[in-house]
């Protein structure tokens, strides 16, 4: 297969208690929730037609828990470079709650995180990945993290680590990063059809 014909297909895990309030989680090993578990089952339908020469999750068990139950336990690899971003001092904080305490304009995009990865270090992770992926002869399949999907889609798209701003990015959703002509493209974001039983990917 030509990589001008490749399929990059990002995967969200699914609902985690510290996703469902809003919580930085970024290496805390924190589990699904029954929700998030089942939103994870509702993957498999998307993704059970379609053919991937190699399958990469987050060693972290929400993201790899998520590719088990969406039916790629059999071919998954974990792969450190896609586990969340290192949020330092901020781990299990809310931002409403750092603006509050520290800076009203705190983003995790823009300022600096102590003891944890700066944005650069993770869109220099998200590059390992995209160039691991570029030489896969086929589709490729990434179970991870918003944050860090968020950052490697702008990187894909040649932009700026913290464009990744721009792409708000919900729990168990699909999306495909691929092609038009030799132009990289965000081909599809966002994708929860799954959850409402709507249509599979195609």
């Amino acid at each position: 297969m030509s990589s001008l014909s490749k399929a990059i297909v990002l995967v969200r895990h699914g609902e985690t208690e510290w996703s469902r309030t809003g919580q930085h989680t970024g290496r805390t090993d924190v589990a699904l929730t029954a929700t998030g578990r089942r939103q994870a089952d509702q993957l498999a339908g998307m993704l059970d037609h379609l053919v991937f020469s190699r399958v990469w999750s987050s060693p972290l068990q929400r993201a790899w828990e998520t590719s088990v139950l969406a039916g790629f336990g059999d071919v998954a690899e974990r792969d450190g470079d896609l586990v969340e971003w290192d949020y330092g001092v901020y781990e299990g904080r809310k931002t409403v709650d750092i603006r509050a305490a520290e800076d009203p304009t705190w983003t995790v995009w823009t300022h600096p995180i102590d003891d944890g990865e700066s944005i650069d270090d993770v869109g220099e992770r998200c590059d390992r990945v995209i160039e691991r992926s570029l030489a896969v002869d086929g589709d490729v399949a990434l179970f991870a993290h918003g944050h860090l999907l968020r950052v490697l889609t702008a990187r894909w798209l040649g932009l700026a680590p913290d464009a990744g701003r721009l792409l708000s990015l919900r729990t168990a959703t699909v999306s495909v990063l691929g092609f038009e002509r030799e132009t990289r493209v965000l081909a599809r974001w966002n994708d929860e059809c799954h959850l409402r039983g709507v249509e599979p990917l195609r």
